[in-house]
Order: structure tokens, then C-alpha cells, then sequence
């Protein structure tokens, strides 16, 4: 605790407030993010999950306060049925996407970025699918592919939405566990929304809870008190996503 404590701060908001047609829905979000920390984004459907990533990401100016982080450094994991199964990609040309993320809209994929490529379907155990059609892949594959192409743009503060959404257990929890290395390994800060909990708790007990337009930083352990659990999950569907 004492070394995460003295980890260097990767993202800040400060008095944040996010919402849509100048309507704050979630308001007063005081969040940071150290490296080696993994957090899990909690709260009833409708609380403002969605809305909280798209602000930390920078998708959603601030209504008032700011968020500090740079930008260059910041990766997004989408959630696997947002990517159409049937794009024609292989999966290495699906990876390389970070990369031309990363340069811009005109930007063209390098040698070195191709190497990269390479390395992060290496890293999350899917280098002899580079060649393989993205539809192909089982869903757990299509998650850590996705992961891969993130972590092309070495990102340092790593976001994701729902990444075990649809997975069975076996695959969810080799999703979880690599998160959890990458956390380790390279000094990660990681936010991620979940709804399958259970999976979670052996990997991190911190948490974002959202609920009732606020973000409050808390432990997953806290829901194991009906009246806490009540106090977070009640009022559902009271906001926009």
C-alpha cells in the first residue's frame, strides 16, 4: 500500500463534472489514478458508468472542473461487440490499428510498428492468429486482441469497457488475469467497467462507485454489507448512460 501510495499520480480530476447538452450528470468527481492500480467502475444501470469513461478519457469536455493527464498516453479498450465481427481484418491488421491511431488519421503504419504488432499479439498469447480472420477468433480472442491493439500505443493509463461482457468463465478469467500482469508488469493505471464482480475480487478490491450523479473511490469488499450494496445500486436507471 505504502509503494502505491508513493506511485506517481497518471490522471486527476479535479471538481470534474461530465454530461450532455451542458446537463451535468454525474457531478463533483475527484478521482486519481496511480500506476499499479486497477479499478473497477461500479454502479447500477443508467448510473453514469459510460459517462465517467468518456470524461476520464477526454471524449466529454468537463462541464467545470478538469481533468490532467496526457493524452498521448492513454489507451481504450472497447467492449468486443462494438467491433463488427465481420470487418475484414486479420487479426494482426486489427492490431495494427493502434498504431494508426496513434499517428493520425493519415498517418501509415511503420516497420517498427509492425514489430510492435507482433509483440503485443505475442504478449497477450494470440501470435499464431496474426493471420487469422478477427471473425474467427473465440470471443475471449477478440477481447485480447483488442487489448493488444491498445497496448500498441504504450499507453500508460489503460481504460475498458466491460471486457468480459458475453465471455464465459474460463475466458473471463484469463482476461482478468492478464490485465492484472499488465498492471504489474509495465506500472498501469487500469479502469474498467464490470458487472461480473465475483470474477473481479481476486484481482483488485479497489472501486469507483457510481450512483446518484456522484463517483465515490471505495473497496469492492464494501458490498459485502447489504446496506452498503443498497446505498450504491438503489435509485436504478435514474440517469443517462
Amino acid at each position: 500500500m505504502v509503494e502505491l501510495q508513493q506511485a506517481p499520480v497518471l490522471l486527476r480530476a479535479r471538481s470534474a463534472s461530465f454530461g450532455y447538452a451542458g446537463r451535468a450528470l454525474l457531478s463533483g468527481v475527484d478521482v486519481e489514478l496511480r500506476a499499479g492500480e486497477l479499478f473497477a467502475v461500479v454502479g447500477p444501470n443508467g448510473s453514469g458508468k459510460t459517462t465517467l469513461l468518456r470524461g476520464l478519457l477526454g471524449l466529454l469536455p468537463p462541464l467545470a472542473g478538469a481533468v490532467e493527464c496526457d493524452r498521448r498516453r492513454v489507451g481504450y479498450v472497447p467492449q468486443r461487440e462494438a467491433l463488427d465481427p465481420l470487418y475484414p481484418l486479420t487479426t494482426g491488421e486489427l492490431v495494427e490499428q493502434g498504431a494508426i491511431a496513434r499517428l493520425g488519421r493519415f498517418g501509415h503504419v511503420r516497420r517498427r510498428d509492425r514489430r510492435g504488432a507482433v509483440l503485443a499479439l505475442e504478449r497477450v498469447g494470440l501470435a499464431d492468429r496474426a493471420s487469422s480472420p478477427f471473425a474467427a477468433l473465440s470471443g475471449g480472442q477478440r477481447q485480447r486482441a483488442l487489448i493488444a491493439r491498445a497496448l500498441l500505443m504504450d499507453p500508460l493509463v489503460l481504460f475498458m469497457d466491460e471486457p468480459t461482457s458475453g465471455a464465459d468463465p474460463v475466458a473471463a478469467s484469463a482476461v482478468l488475469e492478464l490485465v492484472t500482469s499488465l498492471v504489474r508488469e509495465r506500472g498501469l493505471a487500469v479502469v474498467l467497467v464490470a458487472h461480473h464482480l465475483a470474477a473481479l475480487r481476486p484481482h483488485t478490491d479497489r472501486a469507483l462507485f457510481v450512483h446518484c450523479g456522484r463517483v465515490e473511490r471505495g473497496a469492492l469488499s464494501e458490498l459485502d454489507d447489504p446496506h452498503r450494496a443498497l446505498h450504491i445500486f438503489r435509485g436504478e436507471g435514474a440517469h443517462s448512460p
